[in-house]
């Protein structure tokens, strides 16, 4: 069978899309299981995820932390590189958001402090991620290995700081000062209230706006540029690119060092645009979720975009399937595991069918064109 023969369009939407569906057939099952009537099941999660604005709120602020971690491992898959420090990567990108807003969210403007906060996400994550990628290039350590390590030395050493240099005097809770308002990320509801757009309040603030953007620039950074030509060459046969004159070490650190920023980036909407403040375990998993939306997005930012209002929409409307039937939490991960199985390590399942119909499909329209004529 020809691959040449089936347009791209199959792979991107079609295949993807048989795929869902067989994880929503596959989750209708488990919910019939639990006496819960799987077609009430979808509607409770589809209102709650896009039946308001508070849904879309929602919904919409997940889907921005997941473009985040996505695009981190998304740019470090293009490279052959299994990035799984994300969680890691956020946090300390966390921490640099926190230091700005702390020091210098009573004396600049916000004007000032977004740009410097960005950029202070994005070093500190990226910085997190020099050293595996040092490793990796300099010593051939595997990168899988140490960004594991490193999400727990992050992990430590944000706890320590929480409780030994953030933590407000007197205090029992694990956490920083709250941040000057002048420092805050602005809601959409606040935003758009002035121009007499209603909206309930949630969590979704602008940092969206920097999501897309990033997502708009990576796609630029990968497929239009030199650099992303090399780290794309690398990750399709390092060998062969290593024949043809590409430096094998400083790629793999530029790609982790991209990789870091973006998701250090992440801090940007939880922890400037939401929280205000540095928390304990604020990334709480959502790194590891990165490389799902990564795998169903199939490494492109469109697809990532698409990969995390997916994901948004289990995290939202699971929690208002958990309120309305009072189902384990974990069932949540049930469901977002349905879809990782279909969606990639069953993709095969589904992708020679979807193929041979295609084919068969159009060789029948071709047929009755030619006697037609």
């Amino acid at each position: 069978m020809s691959a040449q023969r089936i347009p791209a369009w199959i792979y991107v939407v079609v295949i993807p899309f048989v795929n869902i569906m067989l994880a929503a057939l596959a989750a209708g099952i488990m919910f019939w299981y639990l006496d819960i009537n799987p077609i009430q099941a979808v509607k409770t999660m589809a209102f709650g995820a896009f039946g308001d604005s508070y849904g879309w709120g929602y919904t919409l602020y997940y889907t921005t932390s997941f473009i985040f971690v996505g695009l981190a491992v998304a740019v470090a898959f293009q490279a052959g590189l299994f990035n799984i420090g994300g969680e890691g990567q956020a946090y300390i990108g966390a921490l640099g958001v926190g230091i700005v807003c702390l020091t210098l969210g009573d004396v600049l403007p916000f004007i000032v402090i977004l740009p410097l906060s960005i950029i202070a996400a994005g070093v500190f994550g990226a910085a997190w991620a020099f050293i595996p990628a040092y490793l990796q290039a300099k010593r051939g350590s595997h990168i899988v290995i140490t960004t594991i390590m490193f999400n727990f030395i992050a992990a430590s050493l944000m706890g320590y700081l929480l409780v030994e240099v953030f933590k407000v005097e007197g205090s029992m809770s694990v956490e920083s000062a709250v941040f000057a308002k002048a420092a805050w990320i602005p809601k959409v509801y606040e935003v758009l209230a002035p121009l007499g757009i209603d909206l309930q309040r949630s969590p979704l603030n602008l940092s969206i706006i920097w999501a897309l953007i990033c997502s708009v620039g990576v796609y630029f950074f990968m497929w239009r540029t030199r650099w992303g030509y090399e780290i794309r060459a690398t990750g399709q046969n390092a060998s062969a690119a290593k024949y043809a004159g590409i430096p094998l070490d400083k790629t793999i650190i530029m790609t982790m060092l991209v990789s870091g920023m973006l998701a250090g980036f992440f801090a940007l909407n939880v922890v400037q645009g939401e929280a205000h403040q540095i928390k304990l375990n604020l990334v709480n998993g959502f790194g590891f979720t990165g490389i799902a939306v990564a795998l169903i997005g199939r490494n492109h930012p469109v697809g990532i975009v698409l990969a995390s209002i997916l994901f948004g929409f289990l995290y939202q409307g699971g929690g208002e399937l958990q309120f309305e039937y009072g189902v384990d939490p974990r069932i949540i991960v049930v469901l977002q595991g349905l879809v990782i199985l279909f969606s990639s390590a069953l993709e095969n399942m589904t992708k020679h069918p979807v193929e041979k119909a295609y084919l068969r499909l159009s060789g029948k329209y071709i047929k009755s064109e030619a006697k037609e004529a």
